[in-house]
């Protein structure tokens, strides 16, 4: 799909939504934020992010429209200065004709990949989604038990738990680093109804059915 197109798309759901979902189908988290950097503009808040679909491999960004007086400013803003946006023009954030930050938005784009790369990798930690390794784990050690192979199975299964548990370590310590990064930022740690730790701008709160992003 051409950068006109998915400009496009966006600014429909701007039009018509609440709520804007961007997605992209590889879960690249750099392309996302760029596109949700454009949506921003328009008045928009980066709510949440998350991989879905049968092999998680499409990366999900769900923005909220702000209510706030200075969104609505910021979106009449842009909508008079990026009034071809879509349609071959000029769009906020963007290289002239590319899916690429411009020069002026890499920072934001780079925080905006944090938080996603944060939500995302969070969501991947949970008890939930590391349930389904450790029962591969176990069903194996059964399985090599049963066939008699005992040596096999000590070894074998303590492979697999030292292998799951470094990815954990690593995904911990990358989580450290995007933390740490962002409260550099200024953005503040907070946690979900679920007990998730997000991190949010200063006075905005989650996303829910009130304005989520009063001070």
């Amino acid at each position: 799909m051409s950068a006109d197109s998915r400009i496009s798309a966006l600014l429909k759901q701007i039009a018509t939504q609440d709520v804007v979902v961007v997605t992209d189908e590889f879960a690249r988290a750099g392309r996302a934020a760029t596109l949700a950097h454009v949506v921003e503009h328009y008045g928009f808040e980066y709510g949440e992010a998350r991989r879905e679909g049968q092999k998680k491999q499409t990366m999900v960004v769900r923005l909220y429209r702000d209510p706030a007086p200075a969104a609505r400013e910021r979106e009449a803003a842009t909508i008079a200065a990026y009034p071809d946006a879509g349609r071959g023009g000029a769009a906020p954030g963007l290289q002239p004709g590319t899916l690429k930050p411009a020069d002026g938005a890499q920072e934001a784009v780079a925080r905006l990949k944090d938080r996603i790369g944060f939500d995302v990798m969070t969501q991947a930690a949970s008890a939930r989604n590391m349930t389904f390794p450790w029962i591969c784990v176990g069903g194996m050690v059964v399985a090599l038990l049963v066939a008699g192979m005992y040596v096999g199975a000590l070894a074998g299964g303590a492979a697999l738990a030292a292998v799951l548990l470094g990815g954990v370590r690593i995904g911990e310590l990358r989580r450290r680093r995007i933390a740490q990064r962002l409260q550099d930022a200024g953005f503040v740690a907070v946690q979900d109804e679920s007990g998730r730790q997000r991190f949010l701008r200063p006075g905005q709160q989650l996303p829910g059915h009130a304005n989520p992003f009063a001070a």
